[in-house]
């Protein structure tokens, strides 16, 4: 599932090619996904200006003056910049043609991603609205981490995976900032202290930081706003790697299943 490195990959390299670009056309070929895409859509968008494009979490939100347009890549998604006339795929759902000849193209097999039209604000949105602070913000650190696990018995992995608590750290890099941090996924989030808790926001950003810069983590289908894929994948210490040695120490890795998620640990 992409997560937050791969969703910022897909905004940077979607876009210079659409922001401050007027909207030539918009095709639904397949409005089923997770929820369907508006009939309207076409009408929204048509002949309205671009404005801005950012990232909230693993939603992308392209600005125009009336309104967003909410992206979500779901299980297998992604949007990649194509030349306007380039013949869709199977899973090519959804297109929005731009002035200057691109076009953004929203491809997803499993058709659990969204693209859903907000006339509002798109943080009073239901899917938007509760979900807590960027990683690579100045709003989270250790103090934060430490003072909302007060009292939680659920293990850490799963605390730092709520989109409530902290959004965009999912699987992949919840496991791999907990081997950083030194910390056992299985530990529960309210036994562990302010100290640790500040290593472990360290550990989140820097992996995170990381895996932005190599693009993101492929894995199955996952491929940037250029069409080229991760190369996050070469420097996982854990995620992926049950049954072999540890890095640091090489003892054998452990798989756990924590919160329905398969979780790789040196114990």
């Amino acid at each position: 599932m992409p997560e937050l490195p791969e969703v910022e990959t897909t905004l940077r390299g979607i876009g210079p090619s659409i922001v401050g670009r007027r909207v030539a056309a918009v095709v639904v070929r397949n409005s089923a996904l997770r929820q369907p895409i508006p009939d309207l859509l076409p009408e929204i968008l048509g002949g309205r200006k671009i404005i801005g494009l950012r990232r909230r979490g693993k939603y992308l939100l392209v600005a125009f003056r009336h309104g967003h347009l909410l992206l979500h890549l779901g299980m297998s998604g992604s949007l990649q910049i194509v030349p306007m006339g380039t013949a869709p795929g199977r899973h090519d759902h959804l297109d929005v043609a731009v002035s200057g000849g691109a076009v953004l193209r929203f491809n997803d097999p499993r058709r659990f991603g969204l693209a859903l039209w907000v006339a509002g604000d798109p943080s009073a949105h239901p899917l938007l609205r509760d979900l807590g602070p960027e990683p690579l913000s100045a709003d989270f650190d250790g103090d934060y981490l430490y003072r909302r696990a007060r009292g939680r018995a659920i293990p850490v992995k799963a605390f730092l995976m709520d989109g409530k608590v902290v959004v965009g750290v999912g699987n992949i890099y919840a496991a791999e900032a907990l081997f950083m941090a030194g910390v056992s996924p299985l530990r529960a989030a309210g036994n562990i202290s302010r100290a640790r808790y500040g290593a472990l926001a360290d550990a989140a950003r820097q992996v995170l930081s990381q895996a932005i810069e190599q693009g993101g983590t492929t894995l199955r289908n996952f491929v940037g706003g250029d069409g080229k894929p991760g190369y996050f994948k070469q420097q996982l210490h854990v995620y992926g790697r049950a049954g072999k040695a540890c890095g640091v120490c090489r003892s054998t890795l452990k798989n756990r299943v924590i919160g329905q998620r398969s979780t790789v640990y040196c114990a």
